[in-house]
């Protein structure tokens, strides 16, 4: 049984690293570089583990458990792999790439020290074979007791809380689903050792029960898929759900009017100058969406000192005076207030009157509700005469010049 699920997880393995390296080929990260790395030594780990493929390795080599020891060291690479790119999704850049540092310590200490007793065991004049049933050896325990606690232990623990503590905040819903995902298979592999772990115990203790292969079996496979799904599902998922695709980069580009205008005054918003190109936004359109609106509304934020009251009574009788009612009258009001805030900005001229901080329309919904509400609004930011003849009544409104404005120059 642990041949046919090896070998499934083998396929599967082979398959997702091939389909991350295009990715990565074509549109290079070092988060997607990690999941490659990952992916890959994973891929390798869990071929040399095929049991008649791991008997003709050590076979031909005459080491004992040649090919189990080197599948753990991919089993190592995995879980550093994989911590490395969460602690960069999770963490600023210097926090996470000290803290990568210092598993990536951690997990070749470890390595080493079972190289160090897998070598020993080579002296033995019986050989013996790294699994549970070769407990009362003491390398052999050393060894597997290295192998579980911190191959799985540590790392699986801090990955299933890296994950789902990340997608509890994470804006970009695939990325979200696949980090919970992932979270699910690192619970799995804990299971994993676990069940070494006590099998372990038990025979260290002279007991000999059975069934631990195909236990661990069941247990890596299901972790492994798991595993990969999540990792994976942030490049494919996006795939499967075409229509819903489209209306966000039409949302996208709806949105580009207003956050044009705000970007060019307010140069430092744009985070990520790629997004410009289309042709990237569409390759990763949850994120190019999700930035997109967090520019815009950091946007507002700057404009706040620019905002005067006296621009929704302005709006208020063009809008009126135009039949308009509801969110359509409320989405022309806010415009017209971004619209007077930005010249006002290029004109270092603060408000005289300013807003009071909670009379712009915060939206329900939650994130699609957010988006909704500010494609309207750029809608009528860049169509709406009532925003023209209230951008252009605002000229006669007195004014007040402001430090802020004139560094702003």
């Amino acid at each position: 049984m642990d041949t046919i699920l090896y070998g499934v997880c083998a396929v599967a393995g082979w398959f997702a690293f091939s389909y991350m390296l295009r990715l990565q080929h074509r549109q290079p990260s070092q988060v997607r570089g990690a999941i490659c790395v990952a992916l890959g030594a994973f891929a390798t780990g869990i071929t040399l583990a095929i049991p008649p493929l791991a008997a003709g390795i050590d076979q031909a080599s005459g080491l004992p458990n040649l090919a189990k020891v080197i599948s753990h060291g991919c089993a190592m690479t995995i879980a550093a792999s994989a911590q490395h790119m969460l602690l960069h999704l999770a963490l600023p850049p210097a926090r996470a790439a000290a803290r990568s540092r210092l598993w990536v310590w951690i997990a070749s200490g470890a390595f080493l020290s079972m190289v160090g007793l897998f070598a020993y065991t080579l002296t033995y004049d019986t050989p013996v074979l790294l699994t549970v049933e070769y407990a009362r050896d003491s390398a052999v325990t050393a060894y597997l007791l290295i192998f579980m606690v911190v191959g799985f232990f540590a790392y699986c623990t801090d990955i299933a809380r890296l994950c789902w503590r990340f997608a509890r905040i994470c804006g970009r819903p695939w990325l979200r689903r696949g980090l919970r995902i992932t979270a699910v298979g690192a619970v799995f592999a804990l299971l994993y050792s676990t069940n070494k772990i006590a099998y372990l115990i038990a025979h260290w203790s002279g007991y000999q029960p059975t069934g631990e292969r195909e236990i661990a079996a069941v247990l890596v496979t299901i972790s492994a898929l798991l595993m990969m799904i999540g990792l994976t599902m942030p490049a494919w998922g996006p795939i499967l759900t075409i229509t819903r695709r489209w209306d966000d980069f039409r949302s996208y580009r709806r949105l580009e009017p207003l956050w044009r205008d705000l970007v060019n005054a307010l140069p430092e918003l744009e985070l990520d100058a790629s997004l410009r190109q289309r042709l990237g936004a569409v390759r990763d359109i949850d994120y190019a969406l999700t930035r997109r609106a967090a520019e815009i509304r950091d946007g507002c934020l700057a404009l706040r000192p620019y905002m005067d009251s006296r621009v929704t009574a302005l709006a208020g009788q063009h809008a009126e005076r135009a039949g308009l009612t509801g969110d359509e009258r409320r989405a022309t009001i806010e415009a017209a207030h971004l619209a007077c805030a930005l010249r006002a900005h290029q004109r270092g001229l603060i408000a005289a009157l300013p807003l009071p901080p909670d009379d712009l329309h915060r939206p329900a919904g939650g994130y699609a509700g957010e988006i909704a509400w500010l494609t309207l609004v750029s809608d009528t930011y860049a169509s709406s005469l009532v925003v023209a003849q209230s951008l252009a009544a605002s000229r006669r409104l007195p004014v007040q010049k402001s430090a802020l404005g004139d560094r702003s120059r």
